[in-house]
């Protein structure tokens, strides 16, 4: 089981989306769980303070390295990972979400306001991750989408076994187009050869396809796949 832990200046806003469908199934079957800690429940002032303003000078406030490290030290055990979602952090992507699934336990910091102290990340060896190049709000919702990622990962959460196989991403390929019914839709139908019934060339097909997406959206990814490609001759 996947124990995760949050700790965050909002803990009304979990579990949000993942307490619905197969996440919240998986949650009943004791794949994953999910405990959430309040950081201003460590506040020293009585008033719920946790942040204060950067040495130096600047805009905003930063949270306080004393009051977080209380919060991660009273819920945490060394050697456990802790994560702080970032926009200088590492790039999360799918391999990066297929290593830390494999964990028994994470624990993922929120960040706010303009970020935290940075001696908090040395002395408690938090790795830095970022979703992407945009900043957010806070910490909450790239969290969620950090879980989302890791938890549809997990044996048991999605039926199939093969859906993650072929998804956008594996072998650094974006997904090849999907169609279902009406077969005939505003004049529009799909690929013959998906009802061939051929198997090899249907695959064939997918492959082709995925191959030209990624050539033409993500040349970053298409450069990766061929080089990977290149190595396996």
């Amino acid at each position: 089981m996947l124990e995760v832990k949050i700790f965050t200046l909002y803990p009304d806003l979990f579990p949000g989306p993942l307490d619905m469908g197969i996440y919240k199934k998986a949650k009943e079957n004791k794949i994953w769980d999910l405990r959430v800690i309040n950081i201003r429940d460590y506040s020293t002032d009585g008033r719920g303070s946790v942040d204060d303003t950067p040495f130096g000078g600047g805009s905003g406030m930063l949270l306080r390295p004393d009051i977080v490290a209380a919060a991660l030290d009273k819920n945490t055990i060394p050697g456990e990972k802790i994560i702080y979602l970032s926009p200088k952090g590492k790039k999360f992507d799918q391999f990066e979400a297929k290593s830390i699934s494999k964990l028994n336990k994470i624990n993922i910091l929120c960040g706010h306001f303009e970020g935290i102290d940075q001696r908090l990340l040395e002395t408690r060896n938090i790795e830095e991750y970022s979703i992407g190049d945009f900043v957010l709000s806070g910490g909450e919702t790239a969290s969620l989408v950090f879980l989302d990622a890791l938890i549809r990962l997990l044996p048991g959460v999605l039926g199939n076994l093969d859906s993650t196989k072929e998804e956008s991403f594996e072998n650094y390929l974006l997904e090849y187009p999907q169609y279902t019914k009406p077969k005939d839709w505003e004049g529009k139908s799909p690929p013959e050869i998906l009802f061939s019934g051929d198997h090899a060339k249907i695959k064939g097909w997918r492959l082709s396809q995925s191959e030209a997406i990624t050539r033409r959206q993500r040349p970053d990814l298409w450069k990766k796949y061929l080089n990977k490609k290149n190595e396996k001759h």
